[in-house]
């Protein structure tokens, strides 16, 4: 029950307990273990590879849809362990996140975050990536698992090419949760003597959390609802908070990855891999937001691939192509299914016009959805299309995103 949360934000825990690091241990077949392997295997989850990392896609006594209805009614804990965790400290460190990204982050409040990009010379997208400033120069930031090894190399040899100051770049290891729904800030409150409720939609604090230690959490995440994502890098504060926090049997599940991949294509949220790659800039993905206003302008615009992407804003018939929800009929769109105009009779005369780049059924709108990309022409909501599915024409038609509105706290 909720009222049995340990309320214990006075203790503290020993000098010895705060200052262990999570050392990255592999399964038999080589994936990393994240510091939560033994709670998944404990739940009954089912691991699967995903980014090198062992993680729990589905957890016994829960399907898929039980799993991603459970996170839109009550709250869901998600192993986001996997994901690259940096810290970016010392001089100069702005003006080189802003040589990498297109955000304005010398107007970023402290303690306030920034969905943004990681761009090539090309103005395509590296990685996606939220960004924390916490203060002058000192920012947290984080990336894809999946992107681990090319991120970095990108990063030192950006550092490198950037030459100035004195930016340092350090990764932070250990426990990455996100918690997420409409019941996980009376969950967590249970659990700290820090009032969530001054904490707003992307903005970030270190919440004490049971005594344990301060923690940087954030208010936001990846599924459209209310939620948080909580960084522990003490292995065992990890376990003892996630345990916790499961203790509120009738509110909290774990959660894996399927779920978190449903939700977040109903949120209208890309991943990298899909709707984001070196070939896509963020006008082509419809996050032309992401490029702050303030760095518009020839003086202003010193970001990787500025020239590309500025001349799409000024111009839209630069941009061939667009993400664009889709919805469709018979079995579900998925990745790299072909779309078709709506006149199209078969798939040898037919005429190809885009492609999906995610696709699932949507266990909220009782339909299928995804996204794809397609040309100018057929960008508007209710052009009907036709996709590809298994050697067959099936009718769909262009969507609004987010399937679902979010439900964020602001």
């Amino acid at each position: 029950m909720l009222a049995s949360i340990r309320s214990v934000a006075g203790r503290r825990a020993p000098a010895a307990t705060m200052c262990k690091r999570f050392n990255s241990t592999t399964t038999a077949d080589g994936l990393v273990k994240t510091p939560f392997y033994d709670l998944h295997l404990e739940l009954g989850a089912t691991i699967v590879p995903y980014a090198g990392y062992a993680m729990p896609v589905l957890y016994k006594g829960q399907s898929h849809i039980e799993s991603h209805n459970w996170v839109r009614s009550k709250a869901g804990i998600f192993d986001v362990s996997h994901m690259l965790q940096h810290k970016f400290s010392g001089p100069g460190t702005t003006e080189f996140l802003e040589k990498i990204t297109p955000s304005d982050l010398k107007a970023l409040a402290p303690f306030s975050s920034t969905l943004s990009v990681i761009l090539n010379k090309n103005g395509g997208v590296v990685d996606d990536t939220i960004i924390t400033k916490h203060g002058e120069d000192d920012f947290y930031v984080v990336t894809n698992a999946g992107c681990r090894d090319r991120d970095l190399a990108f990063i030192a040899e950006q550092l490198t090419e950037f030459g100035k100051g004195n930016v340092q770049r350090s990764t932070i290891e250990g426990g990455l949760l996100a918690f997420q729904g409409p019941q996980a800030a009376e969950v967590l409150q249970k659990m700290t003597r820090y009032d969530l409720n001054t904490l707003k939609f992307g903005h970030s604090a270190f919440v004490p959390i049971l005594g344990l230690g301060e923690f940087h959490v954030a208010r936001g995440g990846y599924t459209g609802e209310d939620g948080f994502e909580i960084s522990i890098p003490d292995v065992a504060a990890a376990n003892e908070i996630a345990r916790a926090l499961l203790e509120a049997q009738d509110y909290v599940r774990a959660i894996g990855l399927a779920a978190r991949d449903s939700l977040r294509l109903e949120a209208g949220m890309c991943l990298y891999g899909h709707e984001l790659s070196e070939e896509i800039t963020p006008v082509d993905a419809g996050l032309t937001w992401v490029v702050g206003k303030s760095r518009r302008t020839p003086e202003t615009a010193t970001f990787n691939g500025a020239e590309t992407v500025l001349a799409q804003i000024a111009d839209k018939t630069k941009v061939p192509r667009v993400r664009r929800g889709i919805t469709s009929t018979g079995p579900a769109a998925r990745e790299n299914m072909d779309v078709y105009t709506s006149d199209s009779k078969d798939i040898a005369s037919g005429t190809k016009i885009g492609v999906v780049s995610s696709g699932s059924f949507s266990p909220t709108t009782k339909q299928n959805i995804g996204m794809a990309y397609v040309p100018r022409a057929y960008m508007k909501v209710g052009t009907d299309i036709k996709i590809n599915v298994r050697g067959k024409l099936r009718p769909g038609k262009i969507a609004k995103l987010p399937f679902v509105e979010p439900k964020y706290f602001r």
